[in-house]
């Protein structure tokens, strides 16, 4: 099981319609959870409803704050890498910089998760 995180926008195409563009996507599985609670960014990744962040601008300063957290730390964060070796900290660390610089990038597009 994984958590699908999507960045899109909805754009007026001159019709009564809009069409949605994605953005950005990727995933992560659920097994790295307890490591993104621990650094501050479960609920900015998780569940972003949570905290009423439905655009990729309201999570930035929660992602920069977390990333440096993992970054500044990495063996402590590296006690939470899942027993069974299906994610780790390694790989974590470069997903949330992705996902972060995706924010950034659109930081109007809207948030979508599927957990």
């Amino acid at each position: 099981m994984s958590l699908d995180i999507t960045l899109y926008m909805m754009i007026d195409v001159g019709t009564d319609n809009k069409e949605c563009i994605e953005l950005y996507e990727a995933n992560v599985t659920h097994n790295l959870n307890t490591m993104a609670d621990h650094a501050g960014i479960y609920k900015a990744l998780w569940r972003p409803e949570e905290i009423e962040a439905y655009q990729a601008k309201d999570i930035i300063e929660v992602l920069e704050q977390g990333l440096n957290k993992l970054k500044n730390k990495p063996e402590h964060y590296k006690q939470f890498n899942p027993t069974n070796g299906y994610g780790t900290y390694d790989n974590f660390v470069i997903w949330v910089e992705n996902y972060l610089n995706a924010c950034k990038k659109y930081p109007n597009a809207m948030i979508e998760v599927n957990r």
